[in-house]
């Protein structure tokens, strides 16, 4: 999606009014197998690819990543959390971790 659409989402959904990368929706019901859906901002990964220097796909890929560890439990509110939710997108991805903290 754009970053248009996904600053609905958030807004709607988390009472944020900004644009985000990736936005995960946990849709497990009881006891049942992981469920959700992922939103991605295509528009922010070609922004963030080209200052990153990588490649739209590694970014979208890393985005999937991301919002498939937040439906798995993994949180990035506190410093401490980003650390560990970065290594754990490196070891998925087989990229280096990213430094920043957003």
């Amino acid at each position: 999606m754009d970053d248009r659409a996904i600053r609905i989402l958030n807004r709607r959904f988390l009472k944020r009014s900004y644009a985000t990368d990736v936005l995960a929706f946990d849709l497990t019901s009881g006891d049942g197998p992981l469920e959700g859906e992922i939103a991605v901002s295509v528009q922010t990964a070609v922004r963030q690819a080209r200052i990153y220097r990588t490649s739209l796909r590694h970014e979208l890929d890393l985005y999937v990543v991301h919002g498939i560890l937040h439906l798995t439990g993994y949180d990035d509110h506190s410093p401490g959390d980003i650390r560990l939710m970065r290594r754990r997108e490196a070891e998925l991805t087989g990229r280096p971790a990213r430094c920043d903290e957003s």
